[in-house]
């Protein structure tokens, strides 16, 4: 193994990026597909790595937002920013008429994971965020996807409308409710998402359906000491609560997930805590057993309130259907993973990812960006949520998963953060760009397909009416967000 410095495997050259491609002769329009990613991966890369380096949290990614934004501007996009009230939310479309493709784009970080682009743990800045789950790759790959099918419309290969959504905070409120709420997929015949991931494959398993919540209890304080007695402890309900919740777990069903985190237990250890707040979520693998169960935990708080005597409030913050999966989509979208072939990795490539799995205890394996064939979608898949999932009960909805870190690595912690900032990340976000552009070509210029999709879709969601779960008014925007 030939020695190297980590560090400047982030100014790897772009001509390192390019997959070695299927030997299955590629149509004329998928060849431009290539050449328009390949022609933009320098900006596409800057983009990324930019809000990587800004890593800005739920409803503040107004730099982040912007970049995007101006770009896709600069490309020829009409765009419409701060739409469905939230100012990071926006609109980048192209063409006119039928068929109408959309395809998804996320930018925001998570809290506390801040991270070097190195293979052992290092703030970048010290308690500051992070793309733990890859965001700054999806944002920019999905407007690189974008990109290449605007240019076949421009150049008069295909006809119809193109659309990328710039969705905000998907890893706490939810951003895409809002805007699915406010009709922005109206019109729209597909929707193309992807997501960064530790292997590559057209996604046809679904997701988890979440309700998230926030439980407060009021109580009258006092000394802890000189007089107890005269007080109503908000703690104590809130010790009552998640003991509730606890036991409960031993009699819901395997499919489900509760979790919780407690954001304020009483402040000093001689008052008598008056207030207390804990914030909760449900999950489930469909939203039809999820729902029962946040209706027996709203059933726990009113009891311990009882227990405590103490008053108590529910607060619904948002909640998320589970993906309804496209299979038909997924076909198309696995026959262009096999024409482009797995991404290939350099040797100093290979050493950071294996680096990064002794460092998290895992089997040091490297890389895994095999083609695999589609897997038989699962009843009850595990694995977390997401807001994509209200866009698919609107709209067929195809996913891909691309390799941008190394196998096992874990999720939404500082290892992603790494990869993100790197080659390994780069890579593997314009593959996504390019395999989705590709999936989107497909619907363009075979109506059958696209057709097939839809009926797919329509079949899948049968009699169900979807209902956002959100509070009436306007996103959680925070006030000093609002510029």
């Amino acid at each position: 193994m030939k020695s190297f410095n980590f560090i400047n495997l982030f100014f790897c050259s772009v001509l390192a990026f390019t997959p070695i491609y299927s030997q299955k002769k590629l149509s004329s329009t998928k060849q431009a597909i290539i050449a328009s990613v390949e022609k933009h991966q320098k900006e596409l890369i800057d983009i990324s790595d930019q809000i990587w380096a800004l890593a800005e949290t739920a409803f503040e990614e107004n730099q982040s937002s912007k970049l995007l934004a101006d770009y896709a501007e600069k490309q020829g996009f009409k765009v419409e920013r701060g739409v469905a009230g939230m100012p990071t939310a926006f609109v980048a479309s192209y063409g006119s008429g039928k068929p109408v493709i959309s395809v998804l784009g996320e930018f925001d970080a998570l809290p506390g994971i801040s991270q070097k682009a190195q293979p052992t743990k290092a703030a970048l800045t010290e308690g500051g965020a992070g793309h733990g789950c890859g965001h700054n790759l999806f944002g920019a790959g999905s407007l690189g996807a974008a990109i290449a099918v605007k240019e076949l419309i421009e150049s008069g290969k295909i006809k119809g409308t193109v659309k990328f959504f710039g969705t905000p905070s998907e890893e706490k409120y939810f951003g895409k409710i809002w805007m699915v709420r406010e009709g922005l997929w109206d019109g729209v015949d597909a929707n193309i998402s992807w997501h960064p991931s530790a292997s590559t494959k057209a996604d046809v398993q679904s997701s988890l359906a979440l309700v998230d919540f926030k439980v407060e209890f009021f109580g009258q304080a006092a000394h802890a000491s000189a007089d107890p007695w005269n007080g109503r402890s908000a703690s104590d309900a809130l010790e009552l609560y998640t003991t509730g919740i606890n036991y409960y777990r031993e009699h819901v069903k395997p499919t489900v997930r509760m979790h919780y985190h407690i954001q304020d237990g009483g402040q000093v250890v001689n008052v008598v805590p008056d207030y207390s707040r804990l914030w909760m979520r449900v999950r489930d693998t469909k939203r039809s057993g999820m729902i029962p169960v946040y209706e027996r935990v709203k059933k726990m708080a009113e009891g311990a309130a009882i227990m405590a005597n103490v008053d108590y409030k529910i607060s619904l913050i948002s909640g998320i259907y589970e993906v309804l999966v496209n299979r038909e989509g997924g076909k198309l979208m696995q026959q262009n993973l096999e024409l482009l072939g797995p991404i290939t990795y350099t040797d100093e490539e290979i050493a950071f990812g294996k680096k990064i799995q002794e460092v998290t205890k895992k089997e040091q394996v490297g890389m895994d960006s095999a083609i695999n064939p589609l897997e038989e979608t699962k009843e009850h898949p595990g694995g977390g949520s997401t807001d994509v999932g209200d866009v698919s009960w609107n709209v067929p909805n195809i996913n891909l998963g691309v390799t941008t870190a190394p196998k096992d690595t874990p999720w939404h912690s500082w290892a992603v953060v790494a990869c993100g900032g790197m080659s390994i990340g780069h890579k593997g976000m314009l593959y996504a760009s390019k395999a989705m552009a590709m999936t989107m070509t497909d619907l363009y210029e075979d109506p059958k397909a696209l057709e097939k999709v839809k009926a797919e879709y329509k079949e899948r969601k049968g009699d169900e009416v979807y209902e956002a779960i959100v509070p009436e008014g306007p996103p959680p925007i925070p006030s000093d967000s609002k510029k």
